[in-house]
């Protein structure tokens, strides 16, 4: 059909012509228009017509020249693609025009360069994700050879690896925040202030001050239990503390508004608690040596007392002059207080140190309220002054105390029943 049009078209436009040279014909003659004048401007005409076809002519050869260059030039660009994109060689149809082979490939060429740069849009999106990813948790970004293009299957693999890398991170994120709660609520448990710098990351708000590696995830596992050490040592401290403030509370019998301090609740932090455990058992040391000084005063006293009563002189009284100062040289009561079963015998198990003797038995003496021990007393004093006076030798030395009084008093009262229900201090 649109061949027949063409031909149509162009017997047209011969008919056209000659019906204008007809016409032209008919002007000449009315005109006058002589022969030679008639051959000029029909040859005028003919360079008019002569030149128009001549240039759609040249139109029409440069723009076939231009489709089939264009052709040349999207095959090569289809193949190009093709093999960037992974895809089989595009074949042309058979049996089509210049400008049909045109067309098809223009099109084609046209939708592989679209996939080409969604491709490549993908993978540059994917491959920042990829490498920020690789950064935070310091692993190995996804291997794509640069100035190629992905194919479908290489996306697929990236876009896994980044789902995987994402769900890595979500995870150690998690247990990131776990560890560093946990060490917040240690420290602040703790009152304890950082010093180092991983304990001064570790409680910062800032949540992207740390890589998410495992070597960071093993230093604050590490610091966790180091504090956890720390809050167990705090703690033991702390009861260790209380424990000797109730035991010095209880032995001392403090009075109802010293106990307040036991009903108090818990300091905010351990430190804090140890710091007042610290005050309580520093203040009841000091009533406790308070207590102390005036018990050792009362005992100094009943010596002097027990010695006045003896009769013991400066120099019986000179070994426990130690005794008499303000800072005593270790514990008085082992030195003084010695059982029944030691009299007579020195610090170093002699018989011959006459003043402790008598004390010895003095305090022996005052600490004894039973009958039974006052009626044998007079019979083991008097075997033990034979027994010292045995052991002078032949440099005899009286004995510092006078024993003949001594003994004849303590036979007057063992006869009466006074003796029996009066302590030996009273006796005395």
């Amino acid at each position: 059909m649109s061949c027949r049009r063409s031909e149509a078209l162009a017997f047209s436009l011969v008919t056209e012509i000659n019906h204008s040279m007809a016409r032209l014909v008919d002007i000449w003659d009315s005109i006058g228009i002589m022969e030679e004048q008639r051959v000029e401007r029909m040859q005028t005409v003919k360079k008019h017509i002569d030149e128009l076809l001549h240039s759609m002519i040249m139109e029409e050869e440069a723009l076939r020249h231009r489709i089939r260059t264009d052709v040349i030039t999207f095959q090569k660009q289809l193949d190009t693609l093709c093999l960037e994109l992974g895809l089989e060689p595009y074949k042309l149809e058979q049996d089509l025009t210049v400008l049909q082979m045109e067309k098809n490939l223009r099109c084609h060429v046209e939708s592989l360069l679209k996939e080409k740069n969604e491709r490549l849009r993908e993978l540059s999106d994917l491959k920042k994700q990829d490498e920020d990813l690789c950064v935070t948790l310091c692993s190995t970004p996804y291997y794509i050879p640069s100035g190629s293009v992905p194919s479908r299957t290489q996306l697929q693999e990236l876009q896994e690896h980044v789902e995987k890398l994402i769900k890595e991170k979500v995870s150690r994120e998690k247990v990131f925040s776990g560890l560093r709660e946990d060490i917040r609520s240690l420290m602040g448990e703790m009152g304890h202030e950082p010093e180092s710098s991983l304990e001064r990351e570790s409680i910062c708000p800032d949540t992207d001050i740390f890589l998410l590696t495992h070597d960071n995830i093993k230093a604050l596992k590490l610091l966790l239990s180091q504090l956890a050490m720390k809050k167990e040592s705090l703690i033991s401290a702390r009861d260790k503390l209380k424990e000797r403030a109730t035991s010095l509370w209880n032995r001392l019998s403090c009075p109802e508004p010293e106990s307040e301090a036991f009903r108090e609740a818990a300091m905010s932090t351990l430190s804090d608690d140890i710091r007042r455990w610290q005050g309580y058992v520093e203040h009841l040391e000091e009533l406790q040596m308070a207590q102390l000084e005036e018990v050792v005063d009362k005992v100094r006293q009943e010596l002097v007392v027990l010695w006045d009563k003896c009769l013991l002189g400066p120099e019986q009284r000179e070994p426990f002059n130690v005794h008499f100062c303000d800072a005593p040289a270790g514990p008085l009561w082992p030195k003084v207080f010695v059982g029944p079963k030691n009299l007579g015998r020195g610090p170093r198990g002699s018989t011959d140190q006459a003043p402790e003797v008598t004390v010895e038995m003095q305090l022996a003496l005052a600490r004894t309220s039973t009958p039974a021990f006052g009626l044998t007393l007079e019979e083991e004093l008097r075997s033990l002054v034979e027994v010292w006076e045995k052991n002078q030798g032949s440099d005899k030395k009286p004995l510092p105390v006078s024993y003949s009084a001594f003994t004849s008093e303590l036979s007057k009262k063992a006869n009466t029943d006074a003796f029996l229900n009066s302590t030996v201090k009273d006796m005395l």
